[in-house]
This record gives C-alpha cells, sequence and structure tokens, in this order.
C-alpha cells in the first residue's frame, strides 16, 4: 500500500558500537558498527513501508557524517534536509544481554553537532511543505536546551501548518542533565501534539502517572491496567486525539513478552501478546512500533487494526540485528495471521 502523504522526522543519528555476539565492554577488542536514532529508525521504517518520508538532522562536515547519510539514505529517506556542521558525531554504545544479564547503554553524545543545534537552524516552512506528518521523540529535547528550543520551533511550525504530530515519549534518564526537569519541557511540548506514544515505563518517570497494581522489575503487565495512565494522561492533555502504549515483559534479556493498548478518549484498544522467545536485538522495537502505528494511521480509520499491525512489525523487529526495520508489510500481515513457525520461503 502506498501513500503520497509524507512524514517528517527529527532527531539525531549516531554511530552505534556494539560488541560482537554477547561479548562485554570490558572484554570486546573489536565493534560492529551501524547508524541509527529513534528518529532515523522510524523514518527507516516509514520507507521501507512505501512512505515518502525526510529525516532532519545535523551531522558533521566528515567522513563520518557522509558515512551517516548514506546509510540512511538507502533504504529510500529523504536526506536533503539535513545541516552538517564543524562539530562532532554522536556515539552510543550497546552491550548485548542474555539471561539474566540486560542490555547496556553508554551515551558519548555531549556537545555533537545535533546537540549544538539551535532555533532557526532549519527552515520549517519549507520542509513541512506537501508533508501530513511531523514525529519527533522526548530524546531530541533531553539532549540540551538548544534542542529542546528548536523542537519547540518545528512542533509549533508544524500544528500552525496543519500536520498531525507524533511523540514518543522515549524517556532517558542519562540524557536529561541541561538544568530543566522532564516533566516541564515535556509538558509544554505535547500541548502540540496529537498521537502520543509511550512504553510501560515513560509516564511513570516523567509525569509520576503509574499503573496500579504493576511491577515492571518483575515483568508483571496488564494491558487493561494501563487504562488509567492513557485516561489522566488525556486528562493532563485533552488535546491528545490517540495514546499509544507498549507493554514489554521482561522474563529474560532474551526472552520477552511483547503487546500494547491504544487509546482514542473513549475505547481502551488491547492487542495481541506475542511470545519471543530467541531475541535478536531489540533495540529500536519501540520506534517501529511507532513506525507501523503511523502507517496505518496514515491508511485507515480501523484502531483495532492499527494497533495489532504496530504490534506485529515491532514483534519482528526483534529476529533483525541493528536498530533498522527492513520487514514487509506481507510479513506482517502473515504474523497477523497467526503464522508465527518461521518456515522457509521458497
Amino acid at each position: 500500500m502506498k501513500t503520497d502523504k509524507k512524514v517528517v522526522t527529527f532527531g539525531e543519528v549516531m554511530m552505534r558500537l556494539m560488541p560482537p555476539g554477547f561479548l562485554r565492554f570490558v572484554q570486546t577488542r573489536s565493534f560492529d558498527v551501524i547508524y541509527a536514532g529513534a528518529e532515523a529508525n522510524v523514518a527507516v521504517a516509514l520507507a521501507n513501508l512505501n512512505v515518502p518520508v525526510d529525516f532532519v538532522t545535523c551531522l558533521p562536515e566528515n567522513d563520518l557524517g557522509d558515512a551517516c547519510i548514506n546509510y540512511v539514505r538507502q533504504f529510500g529517506v529523504n536526506v536533503n534536509n539535513i545541516i552538517r556542521t564543524q562539530d562532532r558525531l554522536g556515539i552510543y554504545f550497546v552491550e548485548t544481554g542474555a539471561v539474566h544479564r540486560g542490555n547496556k547503554v553508554i551515551y558519548d553524545r555531549a556537545n555533537s553537532a545535533f546537540a549544538n543545534v539551535k532555533p532557526k537552524t532549519f527552515d520549517w516552512s519549507k520542509i513541512f511543505t506537501d508533508t501530513e506528518w511531523f514525529h519527533w521523540t522526548g530524546i531530541t529535547p533531553a539532549v540540551s536546551e538548544s534542542a529542546a528550543e528548536a523542537c519547540i520551533e518545528a512542533v509549533k511550525k508544524a500544528k500552525e501548518k496543519g500536520l498531525t504530530v507524533s511523540c514518543d515519549l522515549n524517556y532517558r534518564g542519562k540524557l536529561w542533565k541541561w538544568g530543566e526537569t522532564p516533566e516541564k519541557v515535556m509538558s509544554g511540548l505535547l500541548k502540540y501534539v496529537d498521537v502520543l506514544i509511550c512504553n510501560e515505563e515513560d509516564a511513570e518517570k516523567i509525569f509520576g502517572i503509574k499503573a496500579p497494581g504493576v511491577d515492571v522489575t518483575k515483568g508483571e503487565i496488564e494491558a487493561d491496567r494501563y487504562r488509567f495512565v492513557t485516561e489522566k494522561l488525556k486528562e493532563r492533555f485533552p488535546n491528545l486525539q490517540l495514546i499509544a502504549i507498549t507493554l514489554r515483559q521482561s522474563i529474560s534479556a532474551n526472552h520477552n513478552k511483547w503487546s500494547g493498548v491504544l487509546y482514542d478518549g473513549k475505547k481502551l484498544y488491547v492487542g495481541p501478546n506475542y511470545d519471543i522467545t530467541h531475541i535478536v536485538d531489540r533495540v529500536g522495537a519501540g520506534d517501529v512500533f511507532a513506525a507501523g502505528l503511523i502507517y496505518m494511521l496514515l491508511h485507515n480509520d480501523d484502531k483495532q487494526k492499527t494497533l495489532d499491525f504496530a504490534i506485529a512489525i515491532s514483534c519482528l523487529k526483534h529476529t533483525l540485528y541493528g536498530d533498522s526495520c527492513v520487514i514487509k508489510i506481507d510479513e506482517v500481515e502473515k504474523l497477523m495471521k497467526g503464522l508465527t513457525t518461521g518456515r522457509i520461503s521458497r
């Protein structure tokens, strides 16, 4: 299903360095290199679903910046609105956990090209021409005060232009270091948002809104209990038209259950619960959920089908190494029909 409705995403893309296999940082003598970031991941997934998408960011004017652009562009993402500067490329390190040892992430992105972005860097009026949707995440304003100001500028212009605006809360406690609380910053930004996406902990970490009787550290998550969270978010931000929450039950680092809910202000839709027993790479699954949600909302009004598709495509992301999702629509539809045996296609 192809659409002419363009989506714009805005955020930082970084070099991701990962020890091969299940080695720890202190053991490894080499790193696998790819390029990733939440908003870039959404852009790649949407492009793979045949949605025209622009990714907007700042990158250094050097070979590493070129490598980032080449990586994103190969998936069909438009990169013509990327600004180049003399600053550095952000980096993050991922250590893959196993069994009862979880993943570990270390950031090295202070004073990166994107962290130093300022308002008026981008011509948003031009960028938003012929655009239907604008997507950003809570990582962008967490990076720096100037990035937060640039994000505010972008969402205001998007609403002025009549775009649908979506946000994934994506709370990153290691990033909110520049002086303002995430609650204050995100409260101001969410006034311009139509579709809010978060995981089972984001609303608690940012706004203190917690599902009653749930302990995510013990893997105890019941979908119906997240009605409370969605209702409280809607009460606080009445402009929100849809609120989606991904639900991850971590049995071990390699074995998770994956589901989600969607709330439209009246009804709570509950999606299927997939048992993912052999995770290849879980990083980026929430971004792919967001992409699946956006893709479906651009094409139909069936909220249950929209949620089911978003959960299914993000479930399949767990089978792919790296942040980028290159799952085809027919693969998602097969999973939604219950074809889960992984038989060879020939």
